[in-house]
């Protein structure tokens, strides 16, 4: 299993933490079956055989990139906790988060973790186009 921490911008960082979202409960995992993403509370999980694609993108404003949010422009959500660099993973099905009473599915997420290239290499190892 591999294990990718997020990145933790010191401005947002207290912010974050009033609602549980700190550096030990957020992270990404992959293994062989599974990619699961937590962000304090939030979570995402499904089997790696339904990641579609990935993109890194960066640069982000902080009022788009901080915190859990929904894209009203593509149904996608964002686990974000910098604004300098994230990868989105698209989803063949969409996925929901594991959150009580959290109705809607998403077709992608943006995270925001530490080694982007990391990631992004070890998703093209599970022949995850990027």
């Amino acid at each position: 299993m591999r294990t990718f921490p997020f990145r933790f911008d010191a401005r947002f960082s207290p912010v974050l933490a009033v609602i549980g979202i700190t550096p030990k409960t957020s992270r990404v995992t992959l293994d062989e079956e599974t990619f699961a993403a937590r962000f304090g509370r939030w979570r995402v999980e499904t089997p790696i055989a339904n990641l579609a694609r990935f993109e890194v993108g960066g640069g982000y404003r902080w009022y788009r990139a901080i915190g859990v949010r929904g894209s009203l422009v593509d149904g996608g959500i964002t686990f974000g906790s910098s604004t300098k660099a994230g990868l989105c993973v698209c989803f063949h099905q969409p996925v929901g988060l594991t959150v009580p009473l959290y109705v809607p599915r998403h077709p992608g997420l943006t995270v925001t973790v530490a080694d982007i290239d990391g990631l992004a290499s070890a998703l093209r190892g599970y022949g995850v186009p990027g």
